[in-house]
């Protein structure tokens, strides 16, 4: 049987790095989808097949609240911080207060991020542009994908100098060809708490709730605080 998987961008790497364990213990074939919180939390609500999806906290208790996921079932798997990305090898930046994260935004000639509307990071992300009273100077300079995962790639692809890439660290760490410079200065810090449920219209729902255990469990902890989750 296959397991669908319905998830927000900042958990695909460690979806993926389990995937393969438990199709061998369990002989379910890990499906996922990711994308931006928005668009997946749009999917579930038109019925999409699911099994297991990984929203935020917040989200997932709405959605338990309004019989679409098993409340039993929710379990967190961490919270993510938001922080800054270049290409491996070049230069990084200070970004360790407002004033050097400003200089190095105007510096830039191309900022990659998350879709400004229906991602976390990306939402927060024209918040802090806005904040340092930048974001209509840097308008044009802008380059939102529909997720973190595809920006960091698309990031990692270029060739350009000067350019520079902003979203959830996981989304950052489980991208090869983009480093992590650093998290967001503490006044522009955004902090998200990730977790699991089983959907109330899986297919085997002990098969589901299997993979949530595993996922939000002792055993894997370890690989996902190496991906940037926090405890």
């Amino acid at each position: 049987m296959d397991l669908r998987i319905l998830s927000a961008g900042a958990a695909k790497g460690v979806v993926q790095a389990l995937q393969g364990e438990f199709q061998a213990a369990s002989g379910a074939v890990v499906q996922g989808t990711f994308g931006a919180v928005g668009v997946i939390r749009e999917k579930l609500l038109a019925n999409e097949p699911c099994d297991v999806i990984i929203l935020t906290a917040a989200q997932i208790e709405e959605l338990s609240r309004t019989g679409h996921v098993l409340a039993e079932t929710s379990a967190p798997l961490g919270r993510v911080r938001t922080g800054i990305a270049v290409r491996a090898g070049e230069p990084l930046p200070d970004i360790s207060s407002r004033d050097s994260l400003k200089a190095c935004l105007l510096a830039c000639d191309g900022i990659y991020f998350p879709d400004p509307e229906r991602a976390t990071a990306g939402i927060h992300f024209v918040n802090v542009l806005k904040g340092l009273g930048i974001h209509e100077q840097l308008a044009p300079k802008l380059r939102p994908y529909p997720n973190g995962a595809t920006a960091m790639h698309q990031l990692a692809q270029t060739t350009e100098p000067r350019l520079i890439g902003c979203t959830q660290i996981t989304e950052i760490k489980y991208t090869e060809g983009v480093t992590l410079v650093g998290l967001l200065p503490e006044e522009f810090e955004l902090a998200t708490v990730y977790s699991a449920a089983v959907c109330s219209k899986a297919e085997d729902a002990e098969i589901a709730r299997r993979f949530v255990r595993l996922l939000a469990g002792e055993r894997s902890q370890a690989l996902r605080a190496q991906g940037g989750f926090e405890f």
